[in-house]
């Protein structure tokens, strides 16, 4: 039986954020804003948080700098419940990092520093240990240099040796990660891209389409998030089908991707059915867009029920 519920391995990211930003002041003067946040972020980073706030045993595997940021981070993920063993720790860089002013709307461009997302790979002769979970989930190919291409084939060929239920997702996606992308796909039992993302890989823009691109190269389960428009289920058995977003007022969309995958799993991890699971995962998205950075105002599995049984859903 594994140690863990989900481990979650890869791209973790130390987030600055400002919120509302709507301009950047002139020479070296300044503008006062409402709120300033550091969070844990990231397409495995985030997600990881968002797991152990919902409830789960939750890994970390990556690798952050020796500095206060990687400190920060570290600690944080701590706070949250996460197991910070195979966090490892790379002076030669600095903890990757990203400074994102939040315009009043919820849109963030963004300022990033890959650092030790670079650097990152599972150390040799700990692979069965990073994938010491029931639930394993890849995230952030595209920035994991190191990680990329064949580090993360195996990765996941071996999770599926092992028995394990494989979530994926990815980022800053273009066709040329889907070099990358390609070959993971055999082994993903559950693939949770934005429609953005997966529309540039697959050439196409129809969710049903794209779902069929990546079902046909091996992907189980194609989850196409699409923001505001909620999001197109292709399960690996039945009906595609859509779910609605809930209608709120959205402070910042930062992590929003993130946290619904955190969601999916969370469903997978209490053996719900896809389209429950998907549900949850609306909520949970919905709750982290309320507030700023990647874990909002998501605090417990159950507040989100709650979320997810009351919010106002968006009629598309």
């Amino acid at each position: 039986m594994p140690t863990y519920d989900v481990s979650s391995i890869g791209f973790y990211v130390c987030d600055i954020l400002g919120r509302p930003v709507t301009r950047i002041p002139d020479g070296g003067r300044a503008d006062y804003i409402q709120e300033i946040r550091m969070t844990v972020a990231g397409t495995a980073g985030a997600t990881a948080a968002d797991c152990a706030i919902l409830g789960l045993k939750t890994l970390a595997v990556t690798t952050v700098g020796e500095d206060e940021m990687g400190d920060f981070m570290v600690a944080k993920l701590t706070r949250f419940g996460v197991d910070c063993a195979m966090v490892a720790r790379d002076g030669s860089v600095q903890t990757s990092a990203t400074i994102l002013p939040v315009r009043p709307n919820g849109e963030r461009p963004a300022l990033h520093v890959p650092g030790t997302a670079a650097t990152f790979r599972i150390p040799e002769g700990r692979l069965d240990a990073a994938l010491d979970a029931r639930i394993v989930h890849v995230g952030g190919t595209g920035l994991l240099k190191s990680f990329d291409g064949a580090p993360t084939v195996e990765a996941l060929r071996r999770a599926k040796e092992l028995g394990r239920i494989t979530t994926f997702d990815l980022i800053q996606a273009t066709p040329e990660t889907f070099e990358l992308v390609r070959p993971c796909l055999p082994y993903i039992d559950y693939f949770v891209p934005s429609i953005e993302e997966a529309s540039e890989m697959a050439g196409a823009t129809d969710p049903a389409e794209v779902a069929r691109f990546f079902k046909g190269l091996g992907v189980k389960n194609a989850i196409l998030t699409m923001g505001g428009e909620g999001v197109y289920v292709s399960p690996e058995t039945g009906e595609d089908f859509r779910l609605p977003a809930h209608a709120i007022e959205v402070v910042d969309t930062t992590g929003c991707g993130d946290s619904f995958t955190a969601g999916v799993i969370v469903g997978l991890a209490r053996g719900w059915e896809l389209r429950d699971c998907c549900r949850f995962a609306s909520a949970v998205a919905a709750r982290v867009a309320m507030g700023l950075g990647s874990d909002g105002k998501l605090v417990s599995f159950e507040d989100t029920i709650e979320a997810m049984n009351t919010l106002p859903l968006r009629a598309n």
